[in-house]
């Protein structure tokens, strides 16, 4: 049930609007955090049926994106709010569902995202579908289109050529200073094993021996934003033992969306005996990558990354960790880089998780509005940290003919580590062949 303790304390203040994507597109108050705290208050106090279609769309339209928490001078928990809204909706429609969409929602949110080896399994048949032609026949024969599937199939990610799978590699660096676990991601091992990879070869730059369990999992969000607890609360455990078997000092994320749910794990099993100090533990030892890497200070053995960059907040990165300055100022260590910020870093591009699927009328108006921002820098590269920021941005870029890459802000260091290496190699070469004549 909805804490009275927690709601309670919005004093109305309205400091939270500016900072609400909802709210800034449509300037009405239910689509704001005030507005829509007092919808909760009113279902709370049974004044509204939980299941009143305004209730509903309301819960439904929230990013989830937390900023309004990161302003909020009263301290409201907007997240825990809006994410037990969303499994007490979840619990009263089950019986409603009819069996194909029951079994919908289990087979995506229990199968798929419990089990990493069926994600790739799924991933293989989309990577077959992209590389081999039939994606091209299939967008041309209208079908998409016919199915109102068009929109949905082009957010879809480029599958990687290979996956980053965990299977318990221990990752060696000569004289480390820390042993670290890096989780390996759903969408993150599939999609952006790029990524994964460059966060390793970054993170033994810096001195970091990296493990990586086969016993992580997902981290739950997906699970929790769409309302089942539940299996956010197993997935949860899972990680938390992989952790703890591990021996690792930290655990490293490199996607601020996951990195979020895994240090709200102490909120997330606050009432289970079992679980509760082990989960608060481990949150204490998560850490962002950018973060982990701000705070033990960058080996300053880097190269020139000649370009412009402007840099887009994830959301959960900025309000729901309140980390901002990390990444712009491993940006700003890169010799040869120029960071230019864009209008409303902060304000949520429209991916939010599955929100560009469930809500995509909002998510294309913030999906526009952010690479609108984007382009008017007129930067080379929009730097992020977060893989449902990079597909969202760049597929408004692509819109709009933009010719600017999105990057995770570990590639362009990585870039910068790759460059030192070639610049001193080919400074040994030429003293070697100084030497010889």
């Amino acid at each position: 049930m909805f804490e009275a303790s927690v709601y309670n304390k919005c004093v109305r203040c309205g400091l939270c609007l500016p900072t609400c994507p909802t709210y800034l597109e449509t300037m009405t108050e239910t689509s704001g955090p005030r507005g829509r705290i007092s919808l909760i208050k009113a279902v709370a106090e049974e004044r509204l049926d939980l299941l009143s279609p305004g209730f509903v769309h309301q819960m439904s339209e929230c990013l989830d994106c937390r900023a309004c928490a990161a302003v909020c001078p009263s301290g409201v928990k907007y997240g825990e709010l809006v994410e037990e809204a969303r499994a007490q909706i979840e619990t009263a429609r089950e019986p409603q569902r009819s069996p194909l969409a029951r079994f919908s929602r289990w087979f995506v949110l229990r199968v798929l995202f419990g089990n990493l080896g069926l994600m790739r399994g799924a991933a293989s048949f989309m990577r077959l579908y992209q590389r081999s032609g039939l994606q091209r026949a299939v967008r041309a024969s209208g079908v998409l289109r016919m199915l109102n599937l068009e929109h949905a199939e082009s957010l879809a990610p480029r599958i990687s050529q290979r996956f980053f799978v965990p299977l318990d590699q221990r990752l060696e660096t000569p004289d480390a200073t820390h042993t670290v676990l890096l989780h390996a991601g759903c969408v993150m091992h599939v999609a952006f094993a790029h990524v994964n990879e460059a966060t390793v070869r970054v993170l033994q730059k810096n001195g970091c021996t990296v493990l990586l369990p086969s016993a992580q999992g997902c981290c739950g969000a997906i699970a929790v934003h769409a309302g089942d607890m539940e299996f956010g609360r197993e997935l949860a455990k899972r990680n938390i033992a992989a952790f703890e078997d591990s021996g690792a000092d930290f655990y490293l994320i490199n996607a601020a969306g996951c990195g979020a749910a895994l240090k709200e794990y102490g909120h997330l099993l606050k009432d289970d005996p079992a679980w509760s100090d082990r989960a608060s533990a481990f949150s204490a030892r998560v850490r962002d990558v950018l973060e982990f890497l701000d705070d033990i200070g960058l080996n300053r053995a880097i190269g020139a990354v000649d370009a412009t960059v402007t840099y887009q907040d994830p959301c959960h990165l900025a309000h729901a960790q309140r980390i901002t300055e990390a990444p712009r100022r491993l940006l700003r260590s890169i010799p040869g880089l120029t960071l230019r910020e864009m209008d409303e870093s902060s304000v949520c591009c429209g991916s939010a998780g599955i929100y560009n699927l469930t809500q995509p009328e909002m998510s294309r108006r913030l999906g526009t509005r952010k690479a609108e921002n984007a382009a008017a820098t007129q930067a080379e590269i929009v730097a992020t940290a977060n893989p449902g920021c990079a597909m969202q941005v760049a597929a408004y870029l692509k819109e709009r003919e933009s010719p600017m890459r999105v990057m995770h802000v570990i590639e362009l260091i990585d870039e910068a580590y790759e460059n030192y290496s070639e610049a001193m190699s080919r400074s040994r070469s030429l003293s070697a062949a100084s030497s010889v004549l």
